[in-house]
């Protein structure tokens, strides 16, 4: 309910006798008109205020044809007309008068500039600051004095609750603007422009000529203003005890100054630089969530009169969310920096190294191709280095922000591999308890690399398929199409133009993929990319191993001899174990264990008597060990290095006598006869 409705009409009005009942009368009529215009002010906006102000002068003038009437207040020495209906008098009033009149707290009649016109002056001592309520009329006179004034007791009583709805209309008006200012405020990404915005925002809401945003840097001892108009840079750092700003840091206390000279805490020295004349200052502490002071807000000269408490007060609402929004954006922009830190370190390890002409052609179609969306196809042996080429075209992309993930389509079993890819919804299987996305989703606007695409099954290329054309694909178990950003990149070491001639590999999908296709040579087609690689892999890992080596000319010798059947890899891992275990910081051949005598593969090493069968057995057994220690024990990849199918690799692995358990290949117990392969061949002679 609103508080106007707390007065009665009649609340002022004396009994009625003879002459005193028409003035009730009139005082009693008078009233319910100026508060049924005040009560207006609550069911209005605030910008509709002044014209119903002026409707309340105008049921004050009207009872006694006045020509005139207004507010006026004084402001800075000044008077200044508040509101008013009518027309003022020629020459206007004189202000000595209207000072007088406050003084002494009393109403007066005096004369203007118009012979016939008397003004007549009426304090109202009870609202803020200095104000009086002036009437002008032509047969205004001594004797209305004390009628005038039992009026403009009732016109400040109403105008009074008035003032208080406005105040509280405004206050609410500029609470809700804030609410919607602070929303806003969630898309603002930077430190620095969410001061910025902040400051914006307080000389809009406040209405002054300035404002800045102070960030408490506790440990320097240093407050950060941002903005600092006039300042190069557009910020300026202070110590935190200088000035207004340092007393409101130290004591948690609003300081609302209305002479800014006048105050012994204001710093000038801002002034003097900036060139900025200040007035009036209102400043604020700015607090965190735990109430605890992180920095200060202040606004600069207020275009009309001074500061007041409902500025204050919004003012503290705007820095307690202010707080909140600098805190959420800093986290932002430390989160962000972590990732780029951590992604300039990927990338920073993420490169094609050599100096060969083929290299230096593949970093030229690389850097082309990185800004398209284009699916691209990898070929070459294992080792040679595919997933750094996927992973150059992911880095060097505007995808770079985004995830890369990589899927081995040989390492995941056949019925597996679509729930991997594209997930599944709860209840597609037994033990689906759960909606679980595939890689597809996860690396929405990233990159897929699919290696060893070739090994993946016909119904699984289909869907592939329409991943790359539609930007589609279901879950296991789902109805509902989900679309995804996604680059593929694929890549594999099986001739894939003779798969898709035995049926193993779709045709539509080899054409889509094998639009743009790079091809890696391997090593030993280009020995002019060793020695570097070498170097580059033997630096990476002796900074690991706190150590600088470097390769002798005989060990150089020694690595170019070498055929690298395991290609990039295979070298990689020889600089690995060299960083770690060379015995000088001068790398010498002996400390290379490539082409070593003791080489169980070498059949120099293989006695002479144990027959073919027997040798080649052995040979087979270590140089499938060796290829998996190379293959970092992954049998996928190891069936790769050995140009083998899966599984004619496990039955590889069987007839030797060997099996893979836990990641180690070991000996199964069930090896063929020695004589097998002889006793075959003489059956195949019987």
């Amino acid at each position: 309910m609103s508080p106007l409705k707390d007065i009665s009409p009649m609340a002022h009005a004396r009994p009625p006798r003879g002459a005193e009942e028409a003035q009730a009368t009139r005082q009693g009529e008078l009233l319910a008109r100026l508060l049924a215009t005040a009560e207006r002010m609550t069911e209005v906006p605030s910008h509709e205020h002044p014209a119903v102000l002026r409707e309340l002068l105008a049921d004050m003038a009207a009872p006694f044809a006045a020509h005139y009437a207004a507010i006026y207040h004084a402001s800075d020495g000044a008077w200044r007309v508040l509101q008013e209906h009518g027309r003022a008098p020629a020459g206007g009033l004189p202000h000595n008068a209207l000072a007088d009149v406050c003084e002494r707290e009393r109403p007066a009649l005096v004369p203007t500039n118009d012979a016939n016109l008397m003004a007549l002056l009426l304090p109202l001592a009870e609202l803020d600051g200095q104000r009086v309520l002036v009437v002008c009329g032509r047969g205004l006179g001594e004797d209305d004095l004390a009628q005038w004034n039992e009026f403009a007791d009732l016109f400040r009583r109403v105008l009074r609750l008035a003032t208080r709805s406005m105040s509280l209309h405004r206050r609410a008006e500029r609470l809700d603007r804030l609410v919607d200012l602070l929303h806003a405020a969630n898309s603002v990404e930077r430190t620095d422009q969410l001061l910025e915005w902040i400051a914006d925002r307080i000389v809009e809401l406040l209405d002054c000529e300035r404002a800045s945003v102070f960030v408490w840097d506790r440990p320097r001892g240093e407050v950060v203003a941002c903005p600092a108009l006039g300042v190069e840079g557009g910020s300026l750092r202070l110590p935190d005890d200088v000035g207004i700003v340092g007393s409101v840091l130290r004591s948690g206390e609003v300081a609302n100054v209305t002479d800014a000279y006048a105050d012994e805490r204001f710093h000038s020295e801002v002034d003097r630089r900036t060139g900025f004349r200040t007035r009036t200052l209102l400043t604020v502490p700015m607090r965190d969530a735990q109430g605890r002071v992180v920095g200060a807000l202040q606004a600069i000269n207020r275009r009309r009169g001074t500061f007041t408490a409902e500025d204050a007060e919004l003012l503290i609402h705007l820095g307690r969310e202010a707080a909140t929004a600098l805190k959420d954006v800093q986290t932002r922009e430390e989160l962000l920096r972590s990732r780029d830190q951590l992604l300039d370190r990927v990338t920073g390890g993420v490169t094609l190294v050599g100096e060969s002409e083929h290299i230096r052609s593949v970093r030229e179609t690389i850097r082309q191709l990185a800004a398209t969306t284009l699916p691209v196809l990898i070929l070459g042996e294992s080792g040679t280095g595919k997933e750094v080429v996927a992973q150059m075209l992911h880095y060097g992309s505007p995808r770079s922000g985004r995830p890369f993930v990589a899927v081995n389509c040989a390492a995941v079993p056949e019925n597996l591999l679509a729930r991997e890819l594209f997930g599944h919804e709860q209840g597609a299987f037994t033990g689906a308890d759960r909606q679980q996305p595939g890689y597809f989703e996860a690396a929405d606007g990233g990159t897929v690399f699919l290696d060893e695409i070739g090994e993946m099954a016909l119904q699984h290329q289909a869907v592939l398929l329409r991943v790359l054309e539609a930007k589609k694909f279901t879950r296991v178990g789902g109805t509902r199409e989900i679309a995804v950003d996604v680059r593929v990149v694929a890549a594999t070491n099986v001739d894939l133009a003779t798969a898709v001639r035995e049926n193993r590999f779709r045709r539509d999908l080899f054409h889509r993929l094998n639009a743009v296709c790079i091809e890696l040579l391997p090593l030993r087609e280009r020995p002019e990319d060793i020695i570097p690689l070498a170097e580059h892999f033997l630096a990476q890992f002796g900074r690991q191993a706190n150590r600088v080596l470097r390769l002798s000319d005989r060990a150089k010798q020694k690595l170019l001899a070498h055929d690298w059947p395991g290609n990039v890899r295979e070298l990689r891992n020889e600089m690995e174990r060299v960083a770690f275990l060379a015995r000088q910081d001068l790398v010498e051949p002996a400390d290379l264990s490539i082409g070593r005598a003791t080489d169980p593969t070498d059949p120099d090493h293989i006695p002479l008597n144990v027959g073919l069968s027997e040798a080649t057995r052995r040979f087979q057994r270590a140089y499938i060990r060796r290829c998996f220690e190379y293959a970092q024990r992954k049998s996928g990849e190891t069936a790769e290095l050995l140009g083998l199918h899966r599984p004619n690799f496990y039955r590889k692995l069987a007839h030797l006598g060997l099996k893979i358990v836990d990641g180690r290949l070991i000996d199964s117990g069930s090896a063929p006869p020695r004589d097998s392969e002889p006793q075959r061949r003489d059956a195949d002679v019987r």
